[in-house]
């Protein structure tokens, strides 16, 4: 009698017995597509905000603006050309050129309408160029006082210096996300302790009978944490399959804005990688937890 309850305990009839619980009816399921479809949207952003700094980083990479700023037109236009012509002779400097005067309306247009007034304000110059090497401050001085000798209006920027405050918010970001992440991870396994609770409080009285009867704890907790690994494994899958419909809507419309630093977000094959094993990763955590806390109730019982 001993031996076929022992057997019984680790097959799938005996199963149903001593965990009556159905598929899909108890809270398990529930919170782990929640939980999962929020982390996952969360690591989404948190990886698209990721490839955006890396796209942005890159591109600036190396990259100066030249300023030359004047209020006559002529004057700058002259100090323009022998800034750009000094530059082609600085060793390390490439890509150099002077931005169209029409790009520079087009860039304030938005403020200044398009009625004329923005030819009334003096718009400096603009010089595009790339800057081998690291740039550091005393390189950018030293580039700036060899242009102010034929450009005394010139000013030299680094463009990375101008999206810092954009890097900085994107970083903030990024721990906002991780911080999401893990606290939607605890909430998980706050469920799936109680939930493993709960199922050991219902059926105390048969686990009893069943210790009694020659039944170890390890198998018992191996029924217990086999239920809550199928109801986690449904519910991560469907929170998976809504955030992918998520992220995919989303992805389509921010693609739509066809801006650069946005089509830098999109995410790689490797993401999509991690963030299919988010769910599984949620899985193996529930599966651990009921164990290790089915074990710890068990151990006081008769």
């Amino acid at each position: 009698m001993i031996k076929l309850i022992g057997r019984g305990l680790s097959g799938g009839r005996r199963q149903a017995q001593l965990v009556p619980q159905a598929r899909m009816s108890g809270p398990v399921p529930w919170v782990m597509a929640i939980m999962v479809a929020l982390m996952t949207i969360a690591a989404a952003g948190g990886l698209a905000l990721h490839n955006t700094a890396r796209a942005a980083a890159s591109e600036l990479a190396g990259g100066i603006t030249v300023q030359i700023i004047d209020a006559r037109p002529d004057e700058r236009a002259r100090q323009a050309a022998a800034a750009l012509a000094v530059l082609r002779g600085i060793n390390g400097v490439s890509d150099m050129q002077i931005v169209p005067q029409d790009e520079l309306d087009a860039l304030v247009e938005p403020w200044l309408g398009g009625d004329g007034s923005a030819a009334d304000v003096p718009v400096p110059a603009l010089i595009d160029a790339r800057l081998a090497g690291p740039i550091t401050r005393a390189r950018l001085a030293g580039l700036q006082r060899e242009l102010r000798a034929v450009a005394p209006a010139a000013r030299v920027d680094a463009q990375s210096t101008w999206l810092r405050p954009v890097f900085r918010a994107i970083g903030s970001l990024q721990l906002l996300a991780a911080v999401l992440i893990v606290l939607l991870s605890a909430a998980t396994v706050a469920a799936v302790l109680l939930a493993s609770r709960s199922a050991l409080g219902s059926n105390r009285e048969t686990i009893e009978i069943v210790h009694l009867l020659g039944g170890s704890d390890s198998q018992i907790a191996r029924l217990f944490q086999r239920s809550i690994a199928i109801d986690a494994a449904w519910g991560s899958a469907a929170g998976l399959i809504v955030a992918t419909v998520v992220i995919a809507l989303l992805g389509s419309s921010f693609a739509a804005l066809q801006s650069g630093i946005v089509t830098g977000a999109a995410l790689a094959w490797t993401d999509w990688v991690l963030l299919v094993l988010l769910p599984v990763t949620a899985v193996l955590i529930a599966t651990l937890t009921a164990r290790l806390t089915v074990m710890r109730a068990l151990r006081g019982m008769l």
